[in-house]
């Protein structure tokens, strides 16, 4: 391994997570995709035995005749409604993600003491704080990457398939489907949630490579139930009501955070929607992910305390990193 400059030596770390966690970062998506998709080509097959060969239609008008000399505002609408459907292929790769981090994070730390290799690597000319810094990279930007990719190519597919479906029913279905400026301003918009998504995850990967630094076993345990406990004990005594705060503050803003900030899109709230109240239907949702999102989400208190958070929690983690050595199963 060339350690000679700390770049080389973080390159060489990420390079190691990546390695050892290929699994997770890069299969588990595409085989989530592959799965859908074989799913979805099920449902088509089924679909079409279901009409007997009489076509795509609408209340009898052909799908082809309705994307004909549509309005620009029909356009726009029309595309919004198609970045919904593809937003929600999403959905269960986003699910995997999750998972897939959350685990990696609880077990990043605690498994090199587990099985004693830490000593290894603090026999090399690394530090600590690389090593931790190098998980949570691998954890909130490399392990999304890999997770984009395999929306864009499930989109991709999906809709190469209803092109497909469309055509063996005698409809043009390219102009409704395939808007190439179109498509790639949606994909560039997800490429920019990677960071934001990465900012807003920050408490939960701070939390969990604190658990994974400090405890001695059972990690998952310390990991979930210590900020439940928190909670129910909180709600029990009425401290939010004494402090004039909503029951559910700390569910929201601590336990969720702890927890659920993982969950791509979790930014997502009242204030969020907020900003688009202007817009309304499809293209209400379709622009949650604008430029105009993403300012609000990277401007807001919530996401500003959070990284806060999660800095400290991360260098709580590389402090524990120094100082624990064992673990037990």
């Amino acid at each position: 391994m060339n350690t000679g400059t700390p770049m080389n030596t973080f390159g060489w770390l990420l390079k190691r997570e990546y390695w050892e966690n290929r699994g997770g970062f890069m299969r588990a998506p595409f085989i989530i995709a592959l799965a859908f998709l074989a799913l979805f080509v099920i449902v088509l097959i089924t679909a079409e035995l279901a009409a007997k060969q009489h076509g795509v239609n609408v209340n009898g008008i052909q799908l082809d005749m309705l994307t004909q000399n549509m309005s620009p505002d029909n356009v726009a609408k029309m595309n919004a409604a198609v970045d919904i459907g593809l937003l929600t292929l999403c959905f269960p790769i986003g699910i995997g993600l999750f998972f897939v981090v959350f685990f990696y994070a609880l077990g990043s730390l605690y498994n090199d003491r587990s099985d004693r290799s830490v000593l290894f690597w603090k026999s090399l000319p690394i530090s600590d704080s690389q090593t931790v810094l190098a998980k949570v990279v691998a954890a909130s930007l490399i392990a999304p990457v890999f997770a984009v990719a395999a929306m864009i190519v499930l989109q991709l597919a999906f809709l190469v398939l209803m092109t497909i479906f469309a055509a063996i029913n005698g409809v043009n279905a390219i102009t409704a489907l395939w808007s190439p400026l179109h498509m790639i301003k949606l994909w560039l918009m997800m490429v920019l949630l990677i960071p934001v998504n990465a900012l807003w995850a920050l408490p939960t990967i701070g939390w969990l490579l604190l658990c994974s630094s400090f405890v001695r076993s059972k990690p998952f345990l310390w990991a979930v139930l210590l900020p439940v406990i928190a909670g129910v004990l909180v709600s029990w005594v009425n401290v939010m009501q004494q402090m004039s705060l909503p029951s559910g503050w700390f569910w929201q803003h601590i336990v969720g955070r702890a927890l659920l900030s993982l969950v791509p899109g979790g930014w997502l709230n009242a204030d969020t929607f907020h900003t688009l109240e202007h817009a309304r239907g499809p293209e209400a949702f379709a622009g949650l992910i604008s430029l105009e999102t993403i300012g609000t989400v990277l401007t807001s208190t919530d996401l500003l305390i959070g990284v806060v958070a999660g800095a400290a929690m991360i260098g709580a983690a590389i402090y524990f990193r120094r100082q624990r050595t064992e673990a037990y199963a």
